[in-house]
């Protein structure tokens, strides 16, 4: 057993796009992932957003289920075409109604609401314009913002502003193996990212202006953990040296409020007006850091760090070959981000794995290999703990199976299955081991 603070937050975590279904109800708007699912080869199996979990009808079930699991906080996401179907402009007052109902039925049960104001699910209106490469979209983020915070803020203490911003711009707007599917030229990307900070500045200002007494904020980013092949001080030196250089480009100006000199010198860096850094800047209460993976470094001959790269032979789940095995990830993460940046409190804000479980004939899902990949990680967080780095919480990932993006709906990372012809929900072995070590404030 391997206990942590009795103030550890232990929760789990979903978004908005890969659990509500309901994409055109109750006046809510397109979404790029409506508008890019639809689109031939853009997902595995043509799988859609479109019923997803059925969230949308079915959130005071899973509620119930995930308060008999003893769960105590849950991080979601706010839909912004749902509350905002043309991305500005006039509000859906029922989807904010949702919204309301669902913060009701979260605090009914005593689960602690953590909002996510954006979750990849851009409305395809402002996608349109130019979607994150116009500055236009970075503005109308406020609005969006004040809206929600205004709403929910009397009963929401916990806010964050957006999640991933390597993956909704790198992998939307440079990669386009994400929603939108665009591949655009570095100096675009870089304005992207630009106004993806700028959009987390202008939630900041929200919910300091209206999230009320005691309002949290703070940003949740996938940081690339960078991992010391051995644990001896050149290689700890030289994975720092490529933590910083793979991930400064967003921490270097959310904490020290410019970007680092290799975005500066570049001939593709953004265009920064008067006031933007500053706001980028705005004081946060902690950091939120997604994390699954690392990458190894050690010191090499010539001074920099040195990439060793993955063999075929490396432990990896058959359906997600990025997620390579690496439980120290969460520890080394947490080091550098605390050591590079000091950001204050840092959570990690998902945490999992997927594979595509099967029910036995007794009805059960078995899932040992989940079990052990959580329990491994979680050894990594009380490692973090103990050596008096300031982690204060872990949000599983996920709550329950979902739409995996582009992957569809063949990955299940939930604690608790879904089948997708009847949307029944079956909790796994996981689920019954995880509310163990919450019941036990430790690791089981």
């Amino acid at each position: 057993m391997l206990p942590l603070p009795k103030d550890f937050i232990w929760g789990t975590a979903t978004a908005s796009a890969q659990i509500e279904g309901a994409a055109t109800l109750d006046g809510k708007g397109e979404s790029i992932w409506d508008r890019f699912a639809s689109l031939p080869g853009r997902v595995i199996k043509g799988h859609t957003p479109a019923i997803a979990c059925d969230h949308y009808h079915r959130y005071e079930e899973d509620i119930a289920l995930m308060a008999s699991l003893g769960i105590k906080h849950y991080r979601f996401s706010i839909a912004w075409p749902r509350v905002f179907p043309a991305g500005d402009g006039a509000v859906n007052l029922k989807g904010l109604e949702f919204y309301s109902r669902l913060v009701d039925c979260l605090l009914r049960h005593g689960i602690t609401p953590h909002v996510t104001l954006f979750h990849w699910d851009l409305p395809q209106a402002l996608e349109d314009r130019g979607g994150w490469t116009n500055r236009l979209t970075a503005e109308a983020f406020l609005p969006y913002a004040e809206t929600v915070v205004k709403h929910l803020g009397d009963r929401v203490k916990h806010w964050f502003t957006q999640n991933e911003m390597t993956c909704f711009i790198g992998h939307g707007y440079e990669l386009g193996i994400k929603a939108p599917g665009r591949k655009e030229p570095r100096q675009i990307i870089n304005q992207a990212y630009h106004h993806a900070l700028l959009a987390h500045g202008y939630g900041v200002q929200a919910v300091r202006a209206h999230g009320g007494p005691g309002a949290k904020v703070m940003l949740v980013q996938n940081c690339d953990a960078t991992l010391p092949f051995v644990e001896t001080e050149p290689d700890i030196a030289a994975a720092r040296q490529a933590f910083h250089r793979i991930n400064g480009f967003c921490m270097q100006p959310l904490f020290k409020g410019s970007y680092p000199e290799w975005i500066i010198n570049s001939p593709d860096a953004p265009q920064v007006q008067p006031g933007d850094m500053e706001l980028i800047a705005g004081k946060t209460d902690g950091f939120g850091l997604n994390i699954y993976t690392g990458l190894f470094y050690k010191a090499g001959t010539n001074g920099q760090p040195e990439y060793l790269t993955f063999g075929p032979h490396y432990p990896t789940p058959p359906l997600l070959g990025w997620l390579k095995f690496t439980p120290q990830c969460i520890y080394w993460g947490t080091r550098f981000i605390h050591e590079l940046y000091a950001p204050g409190d840092i959570f990690i804000t998902e945490n999992g794995v997927a594979y595509q479980d099967t029910i036995n004939t007794n009805g059960q899902i078995v899932d040992l290999h989940r079990v052990e990949y959580l329990k491994l990680h979680l050894a990594q967080v009380h490692r973090a703990v103990a050596d008096g780095l300031p982690l204060r919480g872990y949000f599983q990932w996920s709550f329950m199976d979902n739409y995996e993006w582009s992957d569809g709906y063949d990955p299940g990372f939930g604690l608790v299955h879904v089948d997708r012809e009847t949307l029944k929900r079956t909790p796994k072995l996981s689920a019954e081991w995880y509310a163990r070590c919450i019941a036990a404030n430790a690791v089981l």
